[in-house]
């Protein structure tokens, strides 16, 4: 199973809870240095708790999930600040 794959099951764990608040998130690259950058989509990328969904769901999943990533951004809040 590819990175990539490994990364899209760990989401796969998080995601109906994203949905449900009508949200969702996208691999929007793996890095060589295995750095997640990932999209937010729907009411994720406007909540004013997207970065404690960041760390306290989704990074942690992925990490837990697949050991060789180093660290997961989410491109959207990035751009914000």
């Amino acid at each position: 199973m590819s990175l990539k794959e490994q990364v899209e099951q760990a989401l796969e764990t998080i995601r109906p809870y994203l949905i449900a608040d009508g949200g969702n998130v996208a691999i929007e690259e793996i890095t060589p240095d295995y750095v997640v950058k990932l999209r937010l989509l729907g009411n994720c990328s406007s909540c004013k708790m997207s970065f404690m969904t960041m760390k306290a769901g989704i990074e942690q999943a992925i990490m837990k999930a697949v050991p060789e990533i180093t660290g997961v951004v989410a491109v959207d809040l990035a751009e914000q600040v």
